[in-house]
């Protein structure tokens, strides 16, 4: 996966730098695995604004995708690779031996016709899911579940993987991509390898208007609103605006924004960065 630089044929184009769709095999996708999306624009059912900076977008379908992987010890076979326009990673859909079809987060450098599966004991190979006391250590995985059976929720963006370091009693000690160090069971399922789309991160829009298509609308800064609107707001000139904070007054940098007292506090090893 690559970015390319365009030639600045028009404003929009002079700064842009896009993603490369090479590693797309299909344009369009599963009909059987789509479901519709609607935009409400950042409105309620009384039509009142609860979202700022919400609305319009090009329409989208929903991809169904299989983040549990619980067909276990039915081999799949790689059919495609596709764009998804919920998610910065690309999806695979994978043909199982049964007929089914399903879609999951494709890892980095899997191929078409390439031969998967996921249970407990399987070869640690790319594509294939298994529990994390099945998995040797060292391995780089993506993909994880917090708790067993309700399919993987951390390390799904492009580029993410999280590495597998150690394992004590019924846990495992996973180090994520920001650098928290944690516990998870050892029964719970992780997908060996590393999410597709890695160069996502180097993309840039180039104009306004592609913003517009995400379904962004324009965000007005606090510190050039009118008192009224805004706790930094007002003042003559060019002002600061005095300490960075939301619209309802509370500090934006510097405070830590996690619950004092979660469940998951005993589990976490080493805190992010």
């Amino acid at each position: 996966m690559a970015v390319k630089k365009l030639r600045p044929v028009t404003p929009g184009q002079r700064y842009r730098i896009a993603p490369v769709f090479d590693k797309i095999t299909k344009s369009t996708p599963e009909k059987s695995l789509l479901t519709s999306k609607g935009k409400k624009g950042g409105r309620n059912n009384q039509g009142r604004m609860t979202i700022r900076n919400v609305g319009g977008g090009h329409k989208q379908k929903i991809r169904i995708i299989d983040f549990a992987r619980d067909k276990h010890g039915i081999p799949a076979t790689v059919k495609s690779i596709e764009y998804d326009p919920g998610r910065t990673a690309r999806i695979a859909l994978l043909n199982y031996a049964d007929g089914e079809k399903r879609y999951i987060l494709a890892p980095a450098n899997l191929e078409v016709g390439t031969e998967i599966i996921s249970g407990p004991g399987v070869a640690p190979e790319v594509g294939n899911a298994l529990p994390l006391s099945d998995i040797p250590l060292g391995t780089i995985i993506h993909n994880i579940e917090l708790k067993p059976g309700k399919g993987g929720a951390m390390t799904r963006s492009a580029g993410a993987y999280a590495q597998l370091v150690a394992r004590e009693g019924k846990y495992s000690t996973v180090k994520l991509p920001s650098g928290e160090m944690r516990m998870v069971l050892n029964t719970c399922y992780a997908t060996i390898g590393t999410v597709s789309n890695n160069d996502h991160m180097n993309v840039r829009l180039g104009k306004a208007g592609r913003n517009r298509w995400k379904g962004r609308r324009p965000r007005v800064r606090g510190v050039v609103m009118n008192p009224v609107d805004h706790p930094m707001g007002g003042g003559e000139g060019r002002s600061s605006g005095g300490h960075p904070r939301s619209r309802n007054g509370l500090y934006a940098k510097g405070q830590k924004t996690r619950k004092p007292n979660k469940y998951s506090d005993k589990l976490i090893i080493t805190k992010r960065k």
